[in-house]
C-alpha cells in the first residue's frame, strides 16, 4: 500500500481516529524494524500512514527509537509529508497546558544518536537552516485555528536526551537560551526527513510547564498523562483537518534537498551503499 501523508503519534497517541479502510504494513528496512507496523488507510479520503513513535503500548525510550527505520519506512511507503505529534514541556509562560506549539527551529541537546543515512562512502551535507516545511506549517497553523485548537507559530524545541525529566538548573539555562518547548524525539526525525526530502512539520503539545515554573515545580507523569489524554482529542481533529486541507502539488524546496548535497564523487561510491540508499538517491544516480 502508498501513501503520501505520514502522521507520527507521540507519547498518548498510538493510533489515529477517524481512519477508513486501514490496514497493517510491516515494512523492513537497511536500518532494522521501525517503532511498530503502520497503520495505513484512508482519511478524510487521501491515503494517509500512521506509525505509533513509541510502539503501541509505549514499549519505547527516547533514546531507543530507531529515528532512520522510522523515517525510512515512511519513505518506502511514498510519503511526502509528515506530521509529527510529540509530547512537549513549556520553557514560556506563553505557551500554556494544553496548548499547541508549530516550532521552526530545533535545538540539539541529545548524546550520540544517529541522525542521518549517510556515511559508509557517501557523503551528504543538507541544508538545515530552516528545519520544518514552511507550505506544511501554514496548512497545520490553518487547521489548528479551524479546529478550535490554541496554536502558537515558530519558536525553538529544544531536543534533550531523557528519559529523565530536567533538573531545575537546565531547565532555566534553557529558557534564559530562549528556547520554547522542551521533548526528546523530534530532532532526529526532522532531520532524517530532509534527507529523504519529505516535508516535515511538528506539532509540539504542551502537557506541563517542565520543572522550571514555581507552580509546576516537580513534573509527573500522572500529571503528564492526564493532559496527553486531553491533547489527543485535538490532535486527531487538527489532523484531520489538516489531510482534508492538504494541496496535490509541492511548492516548496523539500523535494529537492538532496540536489545540492551529495558531495562524494559518484565514481568513488561504493556499490554496496549505493545500493542500500537507492530510495533516496537513485533519482541523482542514473547516469
Amino acid at each position: 500500500m502508498q501513501a503520501q501523508i505520514g502522521v507520527i503519534g507521540g507519547s498518548g497517541l498510538y493510533s489515529m481516529p477517524g481512519f477508513e479502510a486501514q490496514r497493517e504494513v510491516t515494512i523492513e528496512t537497511p536500518w532494522g524494524p521501525p517503532s511498530d507496523a503502520y497503520i495505513v488507510g484512508k482519511l478524510a479520503g487521501k491515503d494517509v500512514a500512521f506509525l505509533a513513535r513509541h510502539g503501541r503500548g509505549h514499549r519505547l525510550m527516547p533514546s531507543e527509537l530507531n529515528f532512520r527505520a522510522n523515517i525510512w519506512g515512511m519513505k518506502k511507503l511514498g510519503v511526502e509529508r509528515i506530521i509529527s505529534l510529540s509530547a512537549v514541556g513549556s520553557l514560556k509562560e506563553e505557551h500554556r497546558p494544553l496548548d499547541f506549539v508549530l516550532p521552526d527551529q530545533f535545538f540539539d541537546r541529545t548524546r550520540g544518536r544517529a541522525s542521518t543515512f549517510f556515511g559508509e562512502g557517501l557523503v551528504a551535507h543538507i541544508s538545515f537552516a530552516h528545519p520544518v516545511c514552511p507550505q506544511l506549517m501554514e496548512v497545520v497553523a490553518e487547521a489548528c485555528q479551524a479546529s478550535g485548537v490554541t496554536a502558537k507559530k515558530g519558536g525553538t524545541y529544544l531536543c534533550m536526551e531523557g528519559p529523565a525529566f530536567s533538573t531545575v538548573a537546565e531547565s532555566n539555562v534553557y529558557r534564559s537560551w530562549g528556547m520554547d518547548v522542551i521533548g526528546m524525539t523530534n530532532l532526529q526525525e526532522a532531520k532524517l526527513a530532509r534527507e529523504a526530502e519529505i516535508c516535515y512539520v511538528t506539532v509540539a503539545m504542551v502537557t506541563d510547564y517542565d520543572c522550571w515554573h514555581p507552580d509546576h515545580d516537580a513534573v509527573t507523569v500522572s500529571e503528564i498523562v492526564a493532559n496527553l489524554q486531553k491533547n489527543a482529542e485535538n490532535a486527531a481533529k487538527v489532523v484531520r483537518a489538516a489531510v482534508e486541507a492538504m494541496p496535490g502539488e509541492r511548492t516548496c524546496k523539500c523535494g529537492s534537498a538532496l540536489a545540492h548535497a551529495l558531495i562524494t564523487d559518484k565514481r568513488a561510491v561504493p556499490e554496496e551503499t549505493r545500493k542500500k540508499l537507492e530510495l533516496l538517491i537513485g533519482k541523482y544516480f542514473t547516469d
